[in-house]
């Protein structure tokens, strides 16, 4: 296959004053560079850039819609380049002492994990505000930092052995708390949109649990299966919190409902249903609490199976065109787009298929059978150059504040103070991101 997809991951990024997600980015890295398209159909998908210099790109981050792009090449896996992909510049790059796994950020923090180690970085000008040594080993550079800036909590690993989850102040420098959340190690983490509930997986994927935040208690427990140990690839949030999504090597997604279990009201207190979970809740308190807490989980809302296991898949969940949709990018250079019920759930129905590299073998041959429509050869993406030789979108000044956001406000519009950091910063300012050939922490 000629691309190889190392990371595949999802952005949302809040651009109307009334809190409505209406615009989501995909960015994806491939042999040859790497990708950033643009979701605001669902029968579109627009490639906005496409970046051809760096090769063997496995990490790709953009900072929301902003100009910011990271990008890790596995040939320089010790480094890291920050980009301003509309004007084609490298910003800055720094190196570390062992492989980056993961970079995360906000519009106020950029956190690089290592294997043994997690660097904090203050984004308005990549200075190194805390170095967090001698990590439990995490191999795969499992973490999570909140997209809300007025906290940005960030999430990794507490212990090599079980899965315990640190919660850490990336604002304030200081830990939160400890959270003792699986027996086995972690494999999945994910904050939703406002850092109050952080969601977990281990290594066993049986379990799927969710905690507030600061505190740490457990607030719910889904249980996505019980015959097989299945690898969790992703869990995502809906942008209000409502919905949990996960997706493993297996070919089925499942979608939890956040909502707490209490005293049925009106026709429900005589139904059946209601009976049987009555009978099952009181039941629960004569037996262990291995077994109690087995039976109080809860099972999927709503599920996707998808025609192929054994992939690595990504999942997230998101508004586009004013309704709930699940996106599922997989290895194979594929994204399917669901219809979500919020209402009564049950199993989503494909609404569309992009393709993000490569032709469909068997699109001429067959109609999906589900009806959906099955987009062409993948487009053609502006190139390096072609993109840094865009005109301007608009004036730019060094006193600025917040971001320079594609497909942003119209002119007149206002866009919400929590979209932007406090204080000025200007991604096209050369000031707040000066050119560094190589900076080592």
């Amino acid at each position: 296959m000629f691309y190889l997809i190392y990371l595949l991951f999802f952005k949302f990024c809040i651009l109307s004053y009334d809190n409505c997600i209406c615009c989501r980015s995909l960015a994806l890295g491939t042999r040859t560079g790497y990708k950033l398209f643009s979701l605001t159909m669902v029968e579109k998908l627009d490639c906005i850039h496409e970046s051809v210099e760096t090769p063997d790109v496995y990490i790709v981050e953009r900072l929301f819609s902003s100009s910011l792009v990271v990008v890790v090449s596995s040939s320089i896996p010790l480094r890291m380049y920050i980009y301003h992909f509309k004007k084609g510049t490298e910003i800055c790059n720094y190196s570390y002492p062992n492989n980056i796994l993961a970079v995360k950020l906000n519009r106020q923090r950029l956190v690089v994990c290592l294997e043994e180690s997690i660097y904090i970085h203050n984004i308005k000008d990549m200075e190194l505000l805390q170095t967090l040594l001698n990590t439990p080993p995490n191999p795969s550079g499992l973490c999570a930092l909140s997209v809300n800036h007025s906290n940005s909590y960030l999430a990794y690993p507490g212990s090599a052995t079980i899965g315990e989850i640190v919660v850490y102040d990336a604002n304030n420098l200081t830990t939160v708390t400890l959270i003792p959340a699986h027996d086995s190690p972690l494999a999945a983490l994910t904050f939703n949109v406002s850092a109050t509930r952080l969601a977990s997986a281990s290594e066993k994927g049986t379990v799927i649990r969710v905690f507030s935040i600061p505190e740490g208690q457990r607030l719910f427990e889904f249980r996505r299966g019980m015959k097989r140990y299945v690898t969790i690839s992703s869990l995502s949030f809906s942008p209000d919190g409502q919905f949990l999504c996960a997706s493993s090597n297996t070919e089925t997604v499942h979608i939890f409902k956040m909502e707490q279990t209490g005293p049925s009201r009106g026709d429900e207190d005589s139904s059946w249903g209601a009976y049987v979970g009555k009978m099952f809740s009181t039941a629960s308190s004569y037996f262990p609490a291995q077994v109690s807490g087995m039976m109080s989980q809860d099972r999927a809302f709503a599920t996707v199976h998808l025609l192929a296991s054994g992939q690595k898949n990504i999942c997230t969940l998101a508004i586009v065109q004013k309704l709930p949709r699940l996106l599922v990018a997989t290895a194979d250079g594929q994204l399917f787009i669901y219809n979500l019920d919020p209402q009564d759930g049950g199993e989503c129905v494909l609404a569309q298929k992009h393709r993000l590299f490569g032709v469909d073998e068997d699109q001429a041959e067959v109609s999906d059978p589900e009806g959906s429509k099955v987009t062409g050869p993948a487009q053609t993406c502006p190139t390096y150059a072609a993109t840094a030789a865009l005109p301007a979108t608009g004036p730019i000044t060094a006193t600025l504040t917040g971001y320079s956001e594609d497909g942003g406000a119209k002119k007149g519009e206002i866009i919400p103070e929590h979209e932007f950091a406090a204080g000025p910063v200007c991604l096209d300012d050369e000031n707040e991101f000066p050119p560094v050939s190589i900076q080592k922490c």
